[in-house]
C-alpha cells in the first residue's frame, strides 16, 4: 500500500489533468463561439470540468496526507472510502452523461454535427479511464478496510498497518 497509493493517486491526477485540459478547452470554445450541438453537450462538458478539478484537488490533498500525516483521520480507510465513493458517483455521472450526449461515441470521418469531434471523443474516453481508476481505488481501499477491521482498527484505522 505504501507504493500503490501514490501510484494510483498520481495516475488519477495525471489523467484528470488531461481531462481538465480538454474540458477547459471545450468550455472556453463553447462560451466564446456558442457552437455546441446542444445544451446537454455543453453542460456535461462543464460538469466534467468540475469533476476533474474536484479530483485533482482532493487527490492531491489525500496524497499529501498519506505521506505527511499517515495517522490522521484524513488518511483513514473511512475517509478514503467516502472521498472515493463520492468521486466515483461524479465520474459515473459525468462519463455516462457525455457518452449519452454523444450517442456512444463519434465517428469523426463521417459526421458534421459536432464541431469538436476529436476533443469530445477524447473527453469521453478519458472520463471512462478515470472511472476505471477510481473503481480500482475503491476496491483496493475496501480490501484494506476489511484488513483494518480484522486487525481491530475498524474503518477509522489507517490504510497502512
Amino acid at each position: 500500500m505504501r507504493r500503490g497509493h501514490p501510484i494510483v493517486f498520481a495516475l488519477l491526477i495525471f489523467f484528470c489533468i488531461i481531462e481538465l485540459a480538454i474540458s477547459a478547452f471545450l468550455t472556453a470554445r463553447f462560451s466564446q463561439y456558442h457552437n455546441y450541438f446542444s445544451t446537454a453537450e455543453r453542460d456535461r462538458t462543464h460538469f466534467l470540468l468540475f469533476t476533474s478539478i474536484w479530483t485533482i484537488v482532493l487527490s492531491g490533498l489525500y496524497m499529501f496526507s498519506f505521506f505527511a500525516m499517515p495517522s490522521s483521520s484524513m488518511s483513514s480507510v473511512a475517509s478514503h472510502i467516502g472521498f472515493l465513493l463520492l468521486t466515483w458517483i461524479f465520474w459515473t455521472a459525468g462519463a455516462a452523461s457525455i457518452t449519452t450526449a454523444l450517442g456512444g461515441g463519434l465517428n469523426c470521418s463521417n459526421q458534421t454535427v459536432f464541431v469538436y469531434c476529436g476533443q469530445l471523443n477524447a473527453l469521453e474516453g478519458f472520463a471512462w479511464v478515470i472511472w476505471i481508476l477510481v473503481t480500482f481505488a475503491i476496491i483496493v481501499v475496501a480490501i484494506r478496510g476489511v484488513l483494518a477491521a480484522k486487525r481491530g482498527d475498524g474503518i477509522g484505522g489507517s490504510l497502512v498497518a
